[in-house]
């Protein structure tokens, strides 16, 4: 089939929604499906000011309505609820398509906290963006129940995968002259991601951050004894999940948090709060350790089976995510 994808969040942006897009993409042309990608590199876009590699494309429907003419698909796919998303399903329903969606990111609860707008109107939009879509992929279960609790009726659980090429238990040197536990967080350097939380607990070892963003400086300035790698990527970043002890995911606000099935696959317990993303992923005792006090939640997860954690991770697959985003609802 021809599957297009409209999507705001696209490379260079490193995201896990980015991440998620192309592991699905690489999926389906695996199973011979053609997929075109529409995103902000295909408009003039500015930058948003709080981040710079994320930019929203300028009057994308014209370009888009020949894009759509052009390729013919047979699947459309709307990835984001931005100007390219907004544009393609004005489009599709103007010209009859079906289309399916998806919620990767809490904008309700995001866009609070970084523009002061009331969750109750982010939702009202999200609720109105989604409701000719065919299905609603979210990206857990409990995002789903989240959402058709605020009337987004079609939402489903969309799984994620993993890489297995790349992530596995591997030997690691790096951490070698460190103090142990090596407490690990990866992911954007930014305020949505709570790594203030993680950094300022009073706990034995060293905290390690892999990755990059708007807050790392302010970060590093604070908090002088950690150790900040900036981004890791494949056979890297599986060695850094390696050679931890635990992987800490200190975010209130993510809806999955691909980072901690990648560690798991590679052994790493995981040590979170008990919100939204990890309750879909660590089971206590098993695979990590939640807790409303994150050093707790660390402790009990440095006792925990790293055999277990790798266990844990075997139902997570790529193959059966990109299943889920071309089959129709029956």
């Amino acid at each position: 089939m021809k599957i297009l994808i409209a999507t705001d969040a696209w490379k260079p942006q490193v995201n896990g929604v980015v991440r998620c897009l192309e592991s699905t993409i690489a999926e389906l042309e695996k199973k011979g499906h053609e997929v075109l990608v529409v995103s902000p590199l295909n408009f003039r876009s500015f930058a948003y000011p709080l981040y710079k590699e994320v930019r929203f494309s300028i009057f994308p429907k014209r370009k888009m309505k020949k894009i759509l003419r052009d390729f013919s698909p047979d699947r459309v796919h709307i990835s984001t609820e931005g100007p390219i998303g907004l544009a393609a399903r004005s489009l599709c329903k103007k010209q009859g398509l079906e289309f399916t969606s998806a919620y990767h990111t809490h904008f309700p609860q995001y866009l609070k906290q970084h523009l002061g707008i009331p969750e109750f109107v982010t939702w009202k939009y999200m609720k109105w963006f989604h409701s000719s879509s065919l299905k609603v992929l979210a990206s857990s279960e409990t995002t789903a129940q989240m959402l058709k609790a605020h009337g987004i009726f079609k939402a489903v659980a969309w799984t994620r995968g993993i890489d297995r090429t790349v992530f596995f238990p591997r030997e690691n040197s790096e951490f070698e002259n460190m103090e142990r536990p090596i407490l690990l967080h990866v992911g954007r350097v930014s305020q949505e991601k709570n790594i203030d939380a993680f950094l300022k607990l009073n706990v034995s070892g060293t905290k390690v951050v892999v990755g990059d963003g708007p807050q790392r400086k302010q970060l590093e300035e604070k908090f002088p004894n950690a150790v900040f790698l900036g981004w890791r990527f494949g056979e890297s970043l599986a060695g850094a999940y390696s050679g931890a002890d635990v992987l800490v995911f200190p975010s209130r606000s993510d809806t999955f948090g691909m980072v901690m099935i990648e560690s798991l696959a590679c052994g790493t317990p995981i040590a979170a709060f008990p919100v939204c993303g990890p309750v879909d992923i660590v089971k206590n005792g098993v695979n990590g350790e939640m807790n409303e006090d994150l050093s707790i939640a660390i402790s009990r997860a440095l006792s925990v089976s790293r055999e277990r954690c790798l266990e844990s991770s075997q139902k997570w697959s790529w193959e059966n995510a990109a299943e889920m985003l071309i089959n129709k609802p029956i």
